[in-house]
């Protein structure tokens, strides 16, 4: 794999800040002209460096002002169980991330609701119902002080 340069890491950072930047400012924050500043951009969407593109809603204005964490653990009862709530979890509009996690619980699920009411009936309707499940922890977020998307270059 190709090691990053500086100025493809600056070209990531100014991305990162305002996907909707013009080539010619892109290349103004980062020392080239247009031209160069596009290839650059191009290579590194190829290599997949870049992943895509994406607008940020703000969630209380979509309605989804909530965020719950929940740990999910599984009952092992067959070698397909991971599959079977992966599958599965992919259908929860509501669910933002999920990631299989090492420890005491196997899935860390990242939600975003309306209020409380709602979760009550994701959990009662469609976690308690996925495959497998042997057990949830709910938390409830009461402020978020970081949330980002951005990784950092250095």
């Amino acid at each position: 794999m190709r090691e990053l340069d500086r100025i493809d890491k600056r070209i990531l950072d100014e991305l990162q800040k305002n996907a909707r930047i013009s080539y010619v400012d892109l290349g103004q924050q980062v020392g080239l002209s247009t031209s160069p500043c596009l290839e650059r951009v191009k290579r590194l969407e190829n290599e997949g460096f870049i992943k895509g593109y994406t607008a940020i809603l703000d969630p209380d204005k979509m309605n989804a002002a909530l965020m719950v964490y929940v740990e999910i653990k599984l009952e092992y009862d067959s070698r397909s169980i991971f599959e079977q709530f992966k599958d599965a979890a992919l259908n929860i509009p509501q669910l933002l991330e999920c990631h299989l996690l090492s420890g005491d619980f196997d899935y860390l699920m990242k939600i975003r609701v309306a209020d409380m009411s709602e979760y009550r009936q994701l959990l009662g309707d469609i976690l308690r119902d996925l495959p497998g499940v042997r057990d949830t922890r709910s938390y409830m977020v009461m402020e978020v002080i970081k949330e980002t998307t951005e990784l950092s270059t250095r």
